[in-house]
């Protein structure tokens, strides 16, 4: 990209984009219940409320991400002493410089890969990778993770040439924050699946998920006092407005987290506050919301141990090591084909 040092491939370009949200918004705003996909969060707004969200108090996942990942990262690039580091849902790619740095330190990293929906985010991470890593080129991926696996750098599908494949290749894909919980079981098997089926020997996925515990904690973790989450969570309504020409009003959607012990998962929720009529205008939409109804946004699954190794046998990947802080609370799991 003239200007930025950095390669972009685009594999999510603004038309598609938007003709993938306005799917979205059609398909959730029309079913009972309503529902729409957590990925919509995701514009520069939503990635700077959810760097706050990381660092309030209550957001246990991130600290204990970053600890894992500090006291471990040596051994990770020992295991997989990888040229091309590729981060899925990368956002502000702030935790994956311990693993940069590691890999750094072992001689062996050459390239970076951000990939994420939100090309803005992309490249501002990927400008601060260019200033802190000199030597180290970033190939930024605007794609979605659940559809564009195919096309990742070095992949048997994905891009060649200097943007693509390089010559003894060997790439660490890190699915970092717990993301993967985002998805429901099924999804999560497909996508692990996919990911495996463009997986070379020598290649290996770096898994953060967060870990089964005490339910007021997990709750609070994702309804934080200070609103914070509350106001992500309706940013997704000031996306749809912007993007749709929607008129959500923001204020008549209070923020829900609860423990859904069933599934392991929490739920995020915008509940109407009120009767109202919200128009979608790019749809030519008009939907209508009772009081106290709610829209699931956002699940957030928790793992055990043992779930995450069974997830990933399942997939065709096996599991080569696990890492967890001393609490317990969140696990990192290093995964290669089986």
């Amino acid at each position: 990209m003239p200007g930025t040092g950095i390669t972009v491939t685009r594999h999510l370009a603004s038309a598609e984009r938007h003709a993938s949200l306005a799917a979205d918004v059609r398909t959730g705003l029309t079913a009972n219940p309503r529902e729409l996909p957590p990925k919509w969060f995701y514009d520069a707004t939503g990635s700077l409320l959810f760097d706050r969200i990381t660092r309030l108090p209550e957001y246990y996942p991130t600290r204990r991400e970053h600890a894992v990942l500090a006291a471990n990262a040596a051994r990770i690039a020992a295991a997989c002493p990888a040229t091309t580091l590729i981060e899925l849902g990368s956002g502000t790619s702030e935790k994956t410089r311990l693993l940069l740095d590691a890999l750094r330190n072992a001689g062996v990293l050459r390239r970076f890969v951000p990939f994420d929906v939100d090309e803005e985010t992309l490249l501002r991470a990927g400008q601060d990778i260019l200033r802190s890593y000199p030597g180290t080129s970033v190939h930024a991926v605007v794609g979605d993770f659940e559809r564009h696996l195919a096309f990742l750098p070095g992949s048997a599908g994905g891009d060649s040439g200097s943007a693509g494949g390089m010559a003894g290749d060997r790439r660490l894909v890190a699915f970092l924050g717990g993301t993967i919980g985002n998805l429901r079981p099924e999804t999560r098997g497909t996508f692990l699946r996919a990911l495996r089926d463009q997986f070379h020997d020598g290649d290996a996925l770096l898994l953060g998920t967060d870990l089964v515990k005490d339910p007021a904690r997990l709750v609070a973790a994702y309804d934080d006092s200070a609103g914070v989450t509350a106001a992500f969570n309706r940013n997704v309504l000031s996306v749809i407005n912007r993007e749709l020409d929607a008129d959500f009003d923001l204020r008549g959607f209070a923020h829900v987290a609860t423990w859904d012990p069933e599934n392991s998962w929490i739920e995020m929720r915008l509940r109407s506050v009120r009767e109202q009529e919200v128009s979608v205008r790019a749809l030519g939409l008009v939907t209508r919301f009772g009081a106290d109804e709610q829209m699931r946004t956002e699940i957030s699954a928790k793992f055990t141990l043992e779930g995450i190794r069974a997830e990933l046998a399942a997939a065709g990947l096996g599991t080569s090591a696990q890492w967890t802080d001393p609490d317990g609370d969140f696990a990192l799991t290093l995964a290669v084909p089986a």
